[in-house]
């Protein structure tokens, strides 16, 4: 069973989504994958992991950095969880690309070598955003490419951090924008 509420962000509603074990869910409306869970079971209900995901929204809103992290429990292919774990160890207010993940993740392989196109594809179905950072990863030349709640809230995320916005630009064409 996952229960739900509503966050009202400075970025527009938000729906928080949890399940027994912890934080399932962290998707702003409209957001590209959200309808990929919308043929679940959701039952609306605030619970406590739901009440401190609010409280963790609230601090990181105003412009800090939370102390505390929620029990997170994303669900996904052994390749997301490993990217997944990546991205929880990016610090706040910095940025990592596609292509350090992809050597990461190759390393703990034994050098197998990983596509950065696969990270892509397992940070852009990430479904607990801001709390599993996807937003802090950009192409390797600095571009901004992709983010599944668009790349205006990608942007908003990234100064709200502090994060060095100098060698980063919005790409004129493409699919993510």
């Amino acid at each position: 069973m996952l229960y739900t509420t509503s966050y009202i962000s400075p970025l527009g509603k938000i729906l928080l989504a949890a399940d027994e074990e912890g934080l399932t869910g962290v998707w702003f409306e409209g957001e590209k994958y959200l309808v990929e869970r919308s043929a679940m079971s959701f039952v609306e209900k605030e619970t406590p992991v739901l009440r401190d995901a609010r409280r963790w929204l609230d601090i990181y809103f105003r412009g800090a950095q939370p102390d505390f992290m929620l029990t997170l429990h994303p669900v996904g292919s052994p390749f997301r969880q490993a990217v997944w774990k990546i991205l929880r160890q990016i610090p706040y207010g910095t940025t990592t690309t596609y292509g350090d993940i992809a050597a990461k993740i190759a390393r703990t392989r034994g050098g197998a070598k990983v596509a950065a196109q696969a990270v892509g594809g397992a940070v852009g179905h990430n479904d607990i955003s801001i709390l599993i950072p996807c937003h802090r990863v950009v192409g390797k030349n600095g571009n901004l490419t992709g983010y599944a709640a668009g790349l205006d809230k990608k942007i908003f995320l990234l100064t709200l951090e502090k994060a060095d916005m100098s060698r980063l630009f919005r790409p004129a064409k493409g699919t993510a924008l």
